[in-house]
């Protein structure tokens, strides 16, 4: 285990040791939530716009998105560093190392996830403040949903650099996926809403199952809300599916994702 508890002590410094990257990393979802967030909700702001969104204000709504979205972000973009790693022979150096590789990757992965969900709960803490519908017992069960998305993305990001030689290529395939994974999940708007072949690509969007389970852990639905409709109005639904569903579906993304970026960590070579 000193591989997996070396590589994973070494990210979680490196990560600190990055202010450029800490100080990015917070306002990125710090500005969707003061200006998309703020901003939308005063267009959401009339007696009836609950109904919209499960029963709730929309920043009660959207927090629990944004705090996905944070740790969805941090861990993809990790892989950017096995690419600075391959440039500056670091990489090199952990593959001829008498160390089990599969341990070394899984440390990166578990270092790099910790950190993203760490970032993710401060943006949560952050949201307290001006949502009003917020459950702060949800805070613990979020570590876990957290977790699960970080390994998950982490593995996969990981996974895309080690088949990659520069960061640009990187950082437009990342750029290629982000937006389209954000917009599918259900963060901004229900997924009920959306068209049906929206809906559909949203099923199979990994980051649609955090958000939906960081909805049920999180948000306070008022009773009022557990009608069929407000005032004459139709109520969406919260969330989309069961919490169970939710983290099963997430725990096998996260073992798959994980597993195929051992093996392929196992078959890398520098050249």
């Amino acid at each position: 285990m000193k591989a997996f508890t070396t590589m994973a002590y070494r990210q979680i410094k490196r990560f600190f040791r990055a202010r450029s990257r800490v100080i990015g990393m917070f306002v990125n979802p710090l500005m969707w939530l003061i200006f998309f967030g703020l901003g939308w909700s005063k267009v959401f702001n009339f007696p009836t716009a609950s109904a919209l969104f499960g029963g709730v204000d929309y920043l009660s709504f959207l927090a629990p998105g944004i705090t996905a979205m944070t740790i969805f972000n941090a861990s993809f973009i990790a892989g950017i560093s096995v690419i600075w790693d391959k440039q500056f022979g670091f990489l090199k150096e952990i593959l001829v190392a008498p160390a089990s590789r599969k341990e070394a990757i899984t440390g990166r992965i578990v270092g790099d996830s910790i950190m993203a969900v760490l970032q993710g709960l401060i943006i949560l803490l952050l949201t307290f403040t001006i949502a009003s519908s917020l459950k702060f017992s949800g805070v613990l069960p979020m570590i876990l949903i957290g977790l699960l998305l970080a390994i998950a993305f982490s593995s996969f990001g990981v996974s895309l650099a080690l088949r990659m030689t520069s960061m640009e290529g990187f950082q437009m395939i990342m750029s290629f996926l982000m937006l389209p994974l954000m917009f599918l999940s259900g963060a901004f708007y229900p997924v009920e809403t959306m068209p049906t072949w929206m809906q559909y690509l949203a099923y199979i969007n990994p980051l649609t199952y955090a958000v939906d389970a960081a909805r049920h852990i999180l948000v306070n639905v008022p009773a009022t809300s557990t009608t069929a409709s407000i005032a004459g109005i139709p109520t969406v639904s919260l969330t989309r599916f069961s919490l169970t569903t939710d983290i099963g579906v997430l725990s096998l993304l996260a073992l798959v994702f994980l597993i195929i970026a051992m093996i392929s960590f196992e078959k890398a070579t520098i050249e």
